[in-house]
């Protein structure tokens, strides 16, 4: 059986890598939006599904993981900025605050056509930040524009934080690898 990471992100490919198992990185085919009224949970499970799920007839005897991540602060979504001004905004928002990051984990048996599901939350707090430190942090880490939030929490980000609640640490960076690997084990992949 094929294992299909429905991702196109490096940070979930090299994750997925360290449990020595073969497996292609296919980008997936899935409009990235949020929906009014959707809570932001509901928001990562959903796109995480649609992730797997696009790419189910292309791989008709395969296990595809699809992944998302939202974080919430402020009574709002946070997303990747994407651009170093949203990122300093966001950062300026989120300075000294709670943040919830909503990790969903969706995984398709293409040929049982078992479908697992599984939602993670962390919790960071965010130390309270000035201006030189958001700037030194974006000059030096190129990838935060392609972080929820902006915070790259397993490089230099963690600059940024106070303190982080979790079951799962691996989730924060945007795969839960605890439950991934239990779902690994049930289909038959073994270390």
């Amino acid at each position: 059986m094929d294992l299909i990471l429905a991702s196109t992100s490096l940070f979930r490919r090299e994750m997925l890598s360290r449990l020595k198992f073969e497996f292609q990185s296919v980008a997936p085919c899935c409009e990235e939006n949020t929906l009014p009224e959707e809570k932001p949970y509901e928001t990562a499970l959903r796109l995480a599904e649609c992730k797997a799920k696009s790419l189910q007839d292309s791989f008709p005897d395969a296990l595809i993981i699809g992944s998302d991540q939202v974080a919430f602060a402020n009574n709002r979504q946070y997303g990747k900025p994407l651009t170093i001004e949203n990122a300093q905004k966001m950062l300026h928002e989120l300075s000294g605050q709670k943040m919830l990051f909503y990790t969903a984990l969706v995984v398709i048996n293409t040929h049982s056509k078992r479908v697992y599901r599984h939602l993670d939350e962390t919790t960071v707090y965010l130390r309270k930040l000035s201006n030189e430190m958001i700037s030194n942090y974006l000059q030096k880490e190129h990838d935060a524009i392609h972080c929820a939030g902006a915070a790259k929490s397993e490089s230099l980000g963690m600059m940024l934080i106070d303190k982080i609640e979790s079951t799962d640490p691996n989730a924060l960076i945007g795969l839960p690898m605890f439950r991934l690997i239990d779902i690994l084990y049930q289909e038959g992949f073994r270390v």
